[in-house]
């Protein structure tokens, strides 16, 4: 019964309002509060500072500067392998596998459109059908800051609006099609084992998604899917290098072209480590 509370709740509860708000208070500089609010957090999810460049909390002026905290230098190494894609978050697999047509799979019962997802654009999508695809799942404890597991150039960003639906595993086992449903930002980029699609899927209270390339996408948020190409624009990003952020968490889905890589020791429900092995190149 408290499960189904806390699932159905989110469907008549103002998610984006919520969310705007909650963000607003993040992005303050507030002080004592911010201080109050950063001090409670690390204590509520048991924050190792110690990984972070800036171990003080004082050194943080707003929760989101705490909250996407970089790490110090050497505390995720990324595989060096050339034939190793790595991971590109701390998180946890939610789920992984075939895409089957234009189905990718969420959760025991649940499946959702692969266009869809990538704000649907056919276009975008044919590539990736028959292909394997990655969801990886950041808790509210978890880095917060996304990276390339393989070297890429950009070549489509899309904002596509939608609902504001928690991402955690209960709410992804009970609502149908959650990945496609919520607010997201889908990038493609060319990379050696051909096209990449690395969707950042917006969340209840994820007050904002970046990218390095445009800083904040969302909010604002409109109404219409917003599609910008960069074939002109060389954006190109190295293996491990940092290509957006959370405020807050939230979770990324991974698309790859069919044959082309093979999962390294993947379960769902494991702990990912920016950096770690992956996935292996297909020969």
């Amino acid at each position: 019964m408290i499960d189904w509370i806390k699932v159905n709740t989110q469907y008549i509860l103002p998610k984006h309002l919520i969310s705007r708000l909650l963000g607003k208070l993040a992005a303050a500089e507030a002080g004592a509060l911010t201080q109050f609010l950063i001090k409670a957090f690390i204590k509520a999810f048991d924050i190792n500072m110690q990984e972070a460049q800036f171990e003080e909390p004082s050194a943080y002026t707003s929760f989101n500067q705490f909250f996407t905290r970089p790490l110090k230098d050497g505390v995720r190494p990324i595989v060096e392998d050339k034939n190793l894609l790595c991971h590109p978050v701390d998180g946890a697999v939610s789920q992984f596998g075939d895409i089957v047509g234009d189905k990718v799979f969420q959760a025991k019962g649940h499946d959702y459109s692969l266009t869809t997802l990538l704000g649907g654009k056919p276009e975008l999508a044919e590539c990736f059908k028959g292909g394997k695809f990655a969801t990886i799942y950041l808790a509210p404890s978890d880095y917060h800051r996304i990276h390339m597991p393989i070297d890429g150039q950009l070549t489509d960003t899309l904002h596509v609006p939608g609902e504001l639906f928690s991402v955690n595993p209960l709410t992804a086992a009970n609502v149908p099609g959650l990945f496609a449903r919520n607010e997201r930002v889908v990038t493609i980029f060319d990379t050696p084992v051909g096209k990449l699609a690395m969707v950042l899927v917006g969340a209840t209270i994820v007050a904002s998604i970046e990218t390095v390339w445009a800083g904040n996408i969302t909010p604002p948020a409109g109404k219409y899917v917003q599609h910008w190409q960069h074939q002109e624009d060389d954006i190109s990003l190295s293996k491990g290098e940092e290509m957006g952020r959370f405020k807050l968490g939230s979770t990324v889905v991974l698309c790859f072209e069919p044959n082309k890589i093979e999962f390294e020791d993947l379960a769902a429900g494991d702990t990912t480590r920016l950096g770690e092995a992956l996935a292996s190149i297909q020969k």
